[in-house]
């Protein structure tokens, strides 16, 4: 299904709850509960005075800003409605009554890094509380080649990532976990669509390839994108079937164990009947399948499999 189809899906059913003051804001706007960081940029309205019109106020790294009148105010830590109090309080020295309103302007404090398989990798500031499928959609989804991992980083200060899978670093400043991408993007395990926190780091796995050559039709490498495996009947559903010359029989699978390769016969006769067992393949294995004439023996060394899969074409879905 198309990534944006499953995002209007996903979208509207229940997230997971986020840890304020991280506080969703919908249609981009800036509610009161939103907490201000440094290169935040935020205008401000005062009624009877005009000096602020048409002027934006960048939060310095200190996470102090100077505001006219109110003089230099520590704004990182406060909501947008606390530093309308704040301004308010510091304007009646020179107006009766203000009122105060603080808009956002541009959003700097919260970055997250998405890097690997989207289509748009970067930093991408959050703007308030996202889950992790919202944050994909701001790098443009997921490419073809995506694999079936997506892993997280996030900084100690924000606590252990609320995942099973959840380490943390061994210098006790990062923690990490990964999910599926088959868990996100088909909304199959709602609690690995964790709230993603500023500064969090997001990275998708590139597809593993598994390949079929020899006696198929379409010889050539396979993505195994959201799966960690295929089976044999799936690489040959993908192979586009066995040629009329093939000798299913003696089929067999190359992996690389620990740097040495190694054959695993299988009997895609028995497969293809429902009598054998469907071999799972792994990443990086070979489905070999020979041909019944007499060409067969010079398909038979492992060298020549191997570079056989090394220059065949990789295939997208």
């Amino acid at each position: 299904m198309h990534f944006f189809v499953i995002l209007a899906i996903a979208l509207a059913q229940d997230t997971p709850a986020r840890t304020e003051p991280y506080a969703k804001q919908p249609g981009g706007a800036a509610r009161a509960d939103y907490t201000l960081g440094p290169n935040d940029q935020f205008t401000v309205s005062v009624t009877d005075l005009d000096d602020f019109n048409d002027k934006t106020y960048r939060i310095e790294a200190s996470g102090d800003v100077t505001v006219p009148y109110a003089g230099r105010v520590h704004a990182a830590g406060l909501s947008t409605e606390a530093l309308e109090s704040e301004l308010r309080e510091r304007l009646m020295r020179v107006l009766k009554d203000p009122q105060v309103t603080v808009s956002i302007a541009s959003y700097g404090s919260q970055p997250v890094s998405i890097l690997g398989a989207v289509n748009s990798p970067g930093i991408r500031q959050i703007e308030g509380s996202k889950s992790l499928f919202e944050v994909l959609s701001l790098a443009g989804g997921l490419r073809p080649d995506a694999g079936y991992l997506i892993r997280i980083t996030r900084e100690a200060k924000w606590g252990t990532i609320p995942l099973p899978t959840a380490e943390v670093d061994p210098s006790g400043k990062v923690s990490t976990a990964s999910v599926k991408v088959k868990d996100i993007m088909n909304a199959t395990n709602t609690a690995a669509n964790i709230a993603i926190l500023p500064g969090d780091s997001i990275s998708v796995s590139k597809a593993d390839v598994v390949y079929a050559v020899g006696s198929v039709t379409k010889s050539g490498g396979f993505l195994l994108n959201e799966h960690e495996t295929l089976s044999t009947l799936q690489v040959i559903s993908l192979a586009e079937g066995l040629t009329r010359t093939a000798a299913p029989k003696r089929a067999s699978i190359i992996r690389s164990i620990d740097g040495s390769r190694t054959e695993i016969p299988v009997d895609l006769k028995l497969v293809l009947a429902g009598k054998g067992q469907d071999v799972q393949l792994q990443a990086g294995d070979i489905l070999f399948v020979p041909n019944s004439g007499g060409k067969a023996a010079g398909y038979r060394t492992l060298d020549t499999i191997t570079s056989m899969a090394g220059a065949a074409l990789i295939y997208t879905k």
